[in-house]
């Protein structure tokens, strides 16, 4: 019998997310304008500043930088989103962290689903963040009866990628032809639809009930509403848009500029108008995809990640309703209690960061000290910031209510339900701290190791 080869879950991924990046810039051309802004400022920032280039370099994230996406959809029902969950197991993607939305009045939870080694991690970081609707949050009952009604009619896989996913859950892998086939399949289920499987009054009861909520339910299947590329100057960005003919949002979400950027500032183009087809041949349009950009800094600790809630709520209420520059400006003067450099960072327990040997600790003979401080200020161990792979609910909610038009609705708040989520999704979702701590941990003990070998 002959033993097919199997194509790894990072290929599998790699394959899947630039087949997407090239779907969504066939149906949304602006996305491959925001792509050239970002290649530019990139390189430009590069070229400025070669101590990030030398930095990003022995992080080893030069080489994915320009391949780096996140992608996001909400789905409808538990089935959607545990099938979901296997869909992106054949990618080597796995649930990372809840996100709670209802606390920023949108009626969904969320989780990213992702790689979480480092070599998958290098090799392609794909992310999609992945919301499932609250139904329970509907106060009208008669809607959200109708709501349930119509996504218990749909399916939003193809039999084909069914077939394959349980083809990869058996064998243990796919074949390259069987790769071909899933990413081509798969595809199926993030394409935009031009026509809407409800009619128009429908469509108009859940936009005013919220936008979101229709964006899930009106059509055939949960199409990506952006595909997020990763910048090095997110500022430098945002001031561009206008330019390249994009409409910003008002203000970049999540810390401000800093010398050591933290965790994840995000912005975006505005929601793009579409013309929709309605059941009953009515004419309509609707706004949901649209252009985000992202910077990643490095990942906090609880310590650090409570500090940085701290000092954003302060800052969020100060700026209310400002400009993007009186906002940074504000937020600038908040963050000045929260140190900028990688040293103050790891001493104070505010961040996690990756060791390993120096050069000079490389052929270093024989060393019996275990002190990580004292081996650092022998030259022995270099240390480099791990950057943040993960989302922001805040943010995330943001960069929602910014593009499908919807406020803040304090009737979905204070609602988390981690345990129904996992519930619908089959499994436990992996927290994240616990992920950057190991990281953390596991280098350490490797340099320590090759030292007294």
């Amino acid at each position: 019998m002959i033993q097919k080869t199997l194509v790894s879950t990072d290929d599998v991924r790699d394959r899947f997310s630039k087949a997407m990046s090239a779907m969504y810039q066939a149906e949304v051309p602006q996305y491959g304008t925001l792509l050239e802004l970002v290649e530019c400022v990139n390189q430009e920032t590069l070229n400025q500043q070669p101590e990030l280039y030398r930095r990003l370099e022995a992080q080893g994230e030069l080489a994915r930088l320009s391949v780096e996406r996140h992608g996001a959809i909400r789905v409808g029902t538990a089935a959607e989103l545990s099938m979901l969950r296997r869909l992106f197991a054949v990618m080597g993607m796995y649930p990372v962290g809840y996100y709670d939305l209802s606390e920023a009045g949108v009626p969904v939870h969320s989780t990213a689903f992702r790689p979480i080694n480092d070599d998958a991690l290098s090799k392609n970081p794909f992310r999609i963040f992945t919301s499932l609707l609250r139904l329970e949050l509907i106060a009208n009952e008669v809607l959200r009866q109708r709501t349930e009604a119509i996504l218990a009619t749909r399916d939003i896989f193809t039999s084909k990628v069914r077939e394959l996913i349980e083809c990869y859950e058996s064998q243990g892998g796919l074949s390259n032809e069987e790769t071909d086939q899933f990413v081509k399949e798969a595809l199926e289920t993030f394409r935009w639809h031009q026509n809407a499987t409800v009619d128009l009054d429908t469509y108009h009861a859940l936009c005013d009930e919220h936008r979101l909520i229709a964006d899930v339910v009106c059509f055939r299947g949960p199409h990506i509403n952006h595909l997020t590329p990763r910048t090095l100057d997110i500022d430098e960005v945002q001031r561009r848009m206008p330019d390249v003919g994009m409409n910003p949002k008002a203000v970049i979400e999540g810390p401000p500029r800093r010398e050591r950027p933290i965790l994840l500032r995000q912005t975006s183009f505005k929601a793009l108008e579409e013309s929709i087809r309605f059941a009953g041949e009515a004419q309509g349009t609707h706004t949901a995809r649209f252009g985000e950009v992202e910077q990643r800094g490095v990942a906090l600790t609880p310590k650090g990640r409570a500090l940085y809630d701290q000092l954003l709520n302060d800052g969020r209420k100060q700026a209310a309703g400002l400009d993007n520059d009186a906002h940074q400006a504000v937020m600038n003067g908040v963050f000045a209690a929260f140190p900028d450099s990688d040293q103050a960072m790891r001493r104070e327990g505010l961040a996690y960061f990756h060791y390993y040997l120096s050069a000079t600790g490389q052929t270093a003979k024989d060393c019996t000290d275990e002190d990580t401080e004292a081996l650092i200020a022998q030259g022995l161990i270099e240390v480099q910031p791990i950057t943040y792979e993960d989302f922001l609910p805040v943010s995330a909610a943001g960069i929602f209510q910014s593009n499908l038009g919807g406020a803040q609705s304090e009737a979905y708040a204070g609602s988390a339900n981690r345990n129904s989520f996992e519930e619908a999704l089959g499994a436990q979702v992996t927290d994240e701290l616990s992920l950057y701590a190991e990281r953390e941990r596991a280098s350490k003990a490797k340099v320590i190791a090759s030292l007294q070998g």
